[in-house]
């Protein structure tokens, strides 16, 4: 058993699926009802400026785990589309270290709970990236087996996708679960790992599947909404929330335990999501697509009720989570990622002088200080300015009145463009590392009409 005297931090890492900047009361939202995550937020920092490194999944995970842009690592364009896809051939490669390694390194017991999505293919899964143990999705809830769609324009019959699988460890341990009643399942096997690992230090990252659609909900929580499916997710993430937070506090872990919780990317914007008062929504690189909910709760350290409007990204986590934990980061590779400790325990300023909005492999744009340049949108180009401190919400552009900014900003852009790429320029960039590829890539599930489902398909047609 761990001295308390000398104890390090444990971890507890709570990423969302597609929630929006504007999603939880304690940043705006009168839809939905956030009370356990608002409470969070009381206790500890809330940023106002915290961004994912894309704004779509497979991209912004791989970034959050490894302290790096997508293209750094080959998460950008995975063979000519944003996210992957059951039985594709690629993945995080073990060469990567993720969070998970160097705090397993340090001593650390990890589990990952949830949403895995970079990788399904042996040698890519949570178990080869530092976590001792996995119960979740490998992608997202939206990759199995639904009810007909309109063919894609080439073709393609609409149950190309092969049954949803259930992971425990490496094995699939269910097909076409019942989605409804995931999230329990989740927040069970996080109170077993709490209770279990209460005397190490411990990592826990669980991943929901919420509000990705299709949403699929508890009665109770559909029931007592007022913001539709949507808003069920929504308290069904902040009920999950105050059930970890109990049980660390009946585990009289609270003061020994940092708590975040934040999102993959924006919101969709449709169904009830919302990203006010930003614009734009998952797949942009607008504010709202890639500008996400982060709080941070760590009592005793961290003081309560703060809010900063300091710049932040979730390639920091790494830096960040590695100093507090004790561990390496590595040496031998460019991370992106900055250490946030300051910012966190001191009031300190954002340690980022720059930060690059990328879909897929294009440099759309770039933030310095209160500036954001727009370069292109989804391979067009589109150059605009805006002052992020006075027009958060991207309305009024500015480029016109502002030469010399622009002048600045695009001496930024060209050292990104050398380090890291950009597919719009023909910029191969300099330092970028390879994606995992498996030579022989299989689904993880093939449908038979004879296994006994739970659901041989979802009555919800919603792909996101």
């Amino acid at each position: 058993m761990t001295d308390p005297s000398d104890r390090r931090p444990n971890i507890v890492l709570i990423n969302c699926d597609d929630l929006g900047y504007g999603d939880l009361g304690c940043y705006g939202s009168t839809a939905n009802r956030t009370p356990a995550i608002d409470a969070l937020a009381g206790r500890g920092i809330r940023f106002d400026s915290f961004y994912m490194a894309s704004p779509v999944c497979s991209p912004s995970r791989a970034a959050m785990l490894t302290g790096c842009y997508p293209p750094r690592i080959g998460f950008g364009s995975l063979d000519g589309i944003p996210v992957l896809f059951p039985g594709q051939d690629l993945g995080l490669p073990a060469s990567e270290v993720t969070i998970a390694d160097v705090l397993r390194a340090a001593g650390y017991r990890t589990q990952m709970i949830g949403k895995w999505h970079v990788g399904d293919q042996p040698g890519f899964l949570p178990t080869d990236h530092g976590f001792d143990h996995y119960l979740g999705l490998p992608y997202s809830n939206d990759m199995g087996r639904q009810v007909p769609m309109d063919a894609p324009a080439d073709g393609v019959e609409p149950y190309y996708l092969p049954p949803l699988p259930l992971l425990l460890d490496d094995d699939v341990i269910e097909q076409q679960p019942d989605q409804a009643g995931l999230t329990e399942r989740y927040v069970t096997e996080a109170v077993r790992f709490l209770r279990d690992a209460r005397d190490d230090p411990f990592f826990l990252y669980l991943a929901h599947m919420y509000v990705h659609v299709p949403i699929y909900v508890q009665e109770r929580f559909a029931r007592q909404s007022t913001n539709g499916p949507y808003g069920a997710a929504v308290e069904s993430i902040d009920w999950s929330t105050s059930v970890i937070v109990r049980e660390l506090e009946q585990l009289g872990l609270t003061d020994d335990t940092i708590v975040i919780f934040t999102s993959d990317n924006g919101s969709r914007g449709v169904d009830g999501g919302s990203n006010a008062p930003l614009r734009g929504a998952k797949t942009t690189t607008w504010e709202g697509g890639m500008r996400v909910p982060f709080i941070v709760s760590w009592p005793g350290r961290i003081a309560p009720g703060q809010a900063t409007g300091e710049v932040a990204t979730a390639m920091d986590l790494l830096p960040t989570l590695a100093g507090l934990g004790g561990a390496e980061v590595p040496a031998d590779r460019t991370i992106d990622g900055r250490d946030l400790s300051a910012v966190l325990l001191d009031g300190g300023p954002s340690p980022h002088e720059v930060f690059l909005y990328y879909w897929m492999d294009d440099l759309e744009a770039v933030r310095v200080g209160r500036w954001k340049l727009h370069l292109a949108k989804h391979g067009t180009e589109r150059v605009e300015l805006y002052d992020l401190d006075a027009d958060p919400g991207e309305r009024d552009d500015v480029l016109a009145a502002h030469p010399d900014v622009v002048a600045e900003l695009m001496v930024h852009v060209e050292q990104a463009r050398s380090s890291l790429g950009d597919a719009l320029t023909g910029e191969p960039g300099s330092d970028r590392r390879p994606i995992g590829r498996a030579p022989h890539p299989v689904p993880l599930t093939t449908y038979d009409p004879d296994h006994p489902y739970y659901l041989a398909e979802y009555d919800l047609s919603d792909r996101g």
